[in-house]
């Protein structure tokens, strides 16, 4: 009774081991193959509960996702000019013939690395070598991109892979020639500020010259308004002294006399020394002869 049980155990234990070797579990993330005796049997791409038999059949799992390629150091590149430039990039990959990417790089993912990364270097060395470096840095980037892309993906395929995208994350000058650059082109703008200030000076002179030519005219034009005006008026003073004169010569006469001393005698410390018989004192001794 006993050996019974201990059999069924067992066998019950064999079974749920023989089980457990024939179920797997493939994940959304994953794609599965099936080798029997080292041969790929079958390829398992929808996500879910598996079989296959045990001890003579095992499973390998590869990831389905797109994948990140990215270079840990610049590569150095020349361009159509003959100069070097540090070149940084990665590439977005990722398998979409599982059978054929096991059989090229063993489903190994440093050797499909590697083999990406050659492949990609190659189309940009060509490319680059194709541009100038104004040309890479502004206008024909994206061209570039895809260019790399389309011809990196057409050789990635052969290992059962598709590239998705390439993409530049810097473009540099090697740090040997990086201050020679930057000298020339402070050097650049150097002569252009020059250049400008040259400029502004020529027409601030122009300006100044001209201002001061107006200033001139202005002023020469005022001063004959101011000159006609003065002599317009001097002439109608002396008509009006002259119409003054012509009514009462002796009145007019006395009139400028007076208006002689105010300015004569206007402060106290005024001194005049004339003769006794100056014309300048005619009224006052007529004053003095008809005071008495």
């Amino acid at each position: 009774m006993k050996p019974n049980t201990s059999n069924i155990l067992i066998a019950g234990v064999v079974v749920l081991i023989l089980a457990s070797m024939s179920i797997f579990v493939v994940d959304q993330r994953q794609t599965a193959i099936v080798f029997q005796l080292s041969e790929v049997i079958r390829v398992e791409t929808t996500p879910g509960l598996k079989f296959k038999l045990p001890l003579i059949q095992n499973v390998r799992f590869f990831d389905s996702r797109i994948l990140t390629l990215d270079s840990p150091e610049p590569e150095r590149i020349i361009t159509a000019e003959k100069k070097n430039m540090l070149v940084d990039s990665f590439v977005k990959w990722r398998i979409i013939d599982v059978t054929q990417y096991y059989i090229s790089v063993g489903g190994d993912e440093a050797r499909a690395q590697t083999r990406l990364t050659q492949t990609v270097n190659s189309a940009m060395r060509e490319e680059f070598g194709k541009l100038t470096i104004h040309e890479v840095v502004s206008g024909k980037r994206d061209e570039l991109m895809r260019v790399v892309q389309e011809k990196t993906d057409v050789d990635a395929r052969k290992i059962g892979v598709e590239v998705v995208d390439v993409r530049l994350k810097r473009v540099d000058f090697p740090v040997e020639i990086s201050s020679s650059v930057y000298s020339r082109m402070d050097a650049e703008r150097k002569r252009v500020a020059n250049e400008l200030r040259a400029t502004g000076n020529a027409e601030s002179e122009k300006i100044r010259a001209d201002a001061d030519r107006q200033r001139e005219v202005i002023l020469a034009q005022a001063y004959r308004d101011a000159q006609k005006i003065k002599g317009e008026g001097d002439a109608r003073a002396a008509s009006i002294y002259a119409q003054a004169f012509g009514r009462n010569p002796e009145f007019y006469s006395f009139y400028r006399s007076l208006d002689v001393y105010k300015q004569g005698f206007k402060n106290k410390s005024d001194v005049m020394l004339l003769d006794a018989n100056s014309p300048f004192f005619k009224y006052l001794k007529s004053s003095t002869r008809d005071g008495k």
